[in-house]
This record gives structure tokens, sequence and C-alpha cells, in this order.
């Protein structure tokens, strides 16, 4: 069973650490080939969840959310040789509050359906956004 939506506890967490200035969410997702909506309804998983960005991109904007950064997975060169990722992106939020904003959203939450029909497995990961250095390791002050 893949890694779909985020626990109580760990939303709980998420919120908790409401730290000022903007937050960067790496998005790793794997599409089911065939989505799974709980009412039956047929779609790709790739149809899934373009309908979830078409139908959440207007909150995620409203919120000040901009994608900064998106890629195409080509290799795992270190890791589970078995791991594949459809989308590969960041997405930034102007702060915790915003992206909590986003998910209680009425207009998100009936979005979000799309996502969960669509996704079979997905990592998001919170970053504190810091300046680039020039070296591996390196984090200017």
């Amino acid at each position: 069973m893949g890694h779909i939506d985020p626990t109580k506890e760990i939303f709980a967490q998420f919120r908790e650490n409401d730290r000022p200035g903007p937050i960067h969410m790496l998005n790793l997702v794997r599409l089911r080939k065939e989505a799974a909506y709980t009412d039956g309804r047929k779609a790709s998983g790739a149809e899934a969840y373009a309908a979830y960005g078409r139908e959440s991109g207007p909150v995620f904007e409203r919120l000040g959310g901009r994608i900064v950064w998106q890629g195409k997975f080509e290799l795992m060169l270190i890791g589970p040789q078995e791991e594949r990722w459809d989308h590969c992106f960041i997405a930034e939020y102007p702060s915790v509050a915003a992206f909590v904003e986003m998910i209680r959203d009425p207009v998100y939450r009936e979005a979000v359906k799309h996502r969960q029909a669509a996704v079979e497995d997905s990592r998001l990961i919170r970053h504190a956004v810091l300046p680039v250095g020039k070296n591996f390791g390196e984090i200017p002050t």
C-alpha cells in the first residue's frame, strides 16, 4: 500500500512547526495505471491527476503557491531500483498557514479526491528554504 495522505499525527506536527517564512514541498508522485475512484468512475491515473491539478490550481495560486522546480524522472542512480516517479516537483507556499488553509479549503477538498484516486504512491517532503551554496554540503549564512 502506497503513501497517499498524511496521518493526523504527522499533519499535527506539520501545523505545530509554524515558523515564519516560505516552505518548499518536494513532491514525488507515482500514478496508478487506472484511477481508483470510490464512485467507480473510469479514468487513467494521469487523467485523474490532471483533474486534481485543474481543480486545485486556483486555490493553490490564490494562497500564493507556485511551482519553483519541476523535472522528469529518468533513472534511480542511488536508491531502490524499482522506484519510479511520474511527477517530480517542488511547490512553494508563502507559509505553513497557507498550506494548511489550502488543505482545508472546500474546493481543494473536493479536488483532492482526484489525487487520491490517481496516486499509487507518493512522497511529500517539507523543506525550509535556504540560500544556495557553491559546493556539496555548503550552507551560506
